[in-house]
């Protein structure tokens, strides 16, 4: 059974940098995409990043494209986000979330997810 844990949040202010890591254990990686999701209180989660189980693909929210950067390193078990420029409107709880389908954001193909980190935005 693959488990996720998020870590890296915390407060930071506009115009800043946050690398967010999604460590995982208890089954084979490199047989899953990975895709970072947010939630922002009141609001849906929504996908941010993705990456194929391989690393050859990767999928971006119009929103973060440029600034955000998603990586894994299958030797380490972990995929990384690394956010720059961040804006008050990246403020979320960030989860990492796994599925063994195409690195797309539709939550339903995602049986597997991490507690989350908060990322706060804010001077």
């Amino acid at each position: 059974q693959l488990q996720l844990v998020e870590s890296g949040g915390g407060l930071v202010q506009p115009g800043g940098s946050l690398r967010l890591s999604c460590a995982a254990s208890g089954s084979t990686f490199d047989y899953y995409a990975i895709t970072w999701f947010r939630q922002a209180p009141g609001k849906e989660r929504e996908g941010v990043s993705g990456i194929s189980a391989a690393g050859g693909s990767t999928n971006y929210a119009e929103s973060v494209k440029g600034r955000f950067t998603i990586s894994r390193d299958n030797a380490k078990n972990t995929v990384y986000l690394q956010m720059n420029s961040l804006k008050p409107e990246d403020t979320a709880v960030y989860y990492c979330a796994a599925t063994r389908g195409p690195v797309l954001f539709y939550l339903y193909l995602y049986d597997t997810w991490g507690q989350g980190t908060q990322v706060t935005v804010s001077s």
